[in-house]
């Protein structure tokens, strides 16, 4: 099954994201984790990409073949293209095809210190192009899903220039999106109305990550640059010496963001589980009768 597919049962879809262990060796341990995760019936779970060469994209590829094979739960895949060129991303995507693994998530992916960038690929939207124009690559070959930032990406000047930007990677096939963390769902809402005016038609889920300790929560938003609302500093500030309170405010806080993006008919609900899988389970028994 394609992703897009998902969206036509007039549901709000639910899928989780989980990333590969750092050493192959520990990849059996993840195992517990998917088994928990995989019992709560996401509709698809993606699984990261690292940007450590051929022995990252492997650790992926064997994890969301686990996920199709041994679990019966839909992978996306993560793919970055800012560290590899024309003829890695096309071995990459081999060894996708030759899994079954059809299904990604086309990012540029971040710089790294240790890496220098190659030159085919400048932005996500030139990856999704050369995916889609590939004849051995066909459309019946890869749906290609991409991401989408409601407070703007940070490297963008601003938000019109994001929107456009993100208007690309749709032109260029992309044909779902899945947001970067937010904690105000108003300003989820005001970029969902802003890219169905500017003719960004495709089904967008809501990224949610529950935050469970203050060192966690700071260093997303200095990665992703999210807001944090005056009522979220309230909770970090009032908990952050008591990890269980913490623990405990920052899901009731997530599974109330969810109960209200689920209530405005958004179109998907995408969880970044950090490979908790009680933070998903905690969330889907908050939810379960709602979706």
């Amino acid at each position: 099954m394609r992703i897009a597919e998902l969206f036509k049962a007039k549901k709000p879809v639910i899928s989780f994201e989980i990333f590969p262990p750092k050493k192959t060796s520990a990849l059996a341990c993840i195992d517990e984790t998917l088994t928990q995760l995989c019992r709560l019936h996401p509709d698809f779970i993606s699984v990261t990409f690292g940007a450590g060469g051929n022995a990252a994209s492997e650790r992926t590829i064997e994890l969301g073949r686990k996920i199709k094979d041994d679990y019966g739960t839909l992978p996306l895949i993560h793919l970055t293209c800012l560290n590899y060129n024309k003829e890695e991303i096309i071995e990459i995507l081999d060894k996708l095809r030759k899994e079954k693994l059809y299904n990604v998530l086309a990012l540029r992916g971040d710089e790294s210190p240790e890496m220098i960038p190659k030159e085919d690929f400048k932005y996500a939207s030139d990856l999704i192009a050369f995916i889609k124009s590939r004849r051995d690559f066909s459309q019946s070959d890869f749906s290609v899903s991409g991401a989408c930032y409601p407070e703007k990406h940070l490297e963008a000047p601003d938000a019109v220039t994001d929107i456009r930007h993100l208007k690309a990677k749709v032109d260029a096939g992309a044909n779902h999106l899945i947001s970067q963390l937010f904690f105000e769902n108003e300003i989820f809402y005001d970029f969902y109305e802003k890219t169905r005016i500017a003719g960004i038609n495709v089904p967008i889920e809501a990224g949610i990550m529950p935050v469970t300790n203050k060192k966690q929560v700071e260093r997303m938003v200095a990665l992703c640059g999210a807001t944090l609302p005056p009522k979220f500093k309230r909770i970090l500030d009032r908990y952050e010496d008591n990890p269980e309170a913490l623990f405990d405010a920052g899901m009731a806080y997530a599974i109330n963001q969810i109960i209200d993006l689920i209530a405005a008919g958004v179109d998907g609900i995408h969880i970044y589980t950090m490979n908790k899988p009680l933070v998903a389970r905690r969330i889907c028994e908050g939810i379960k009768n709602l979706v």
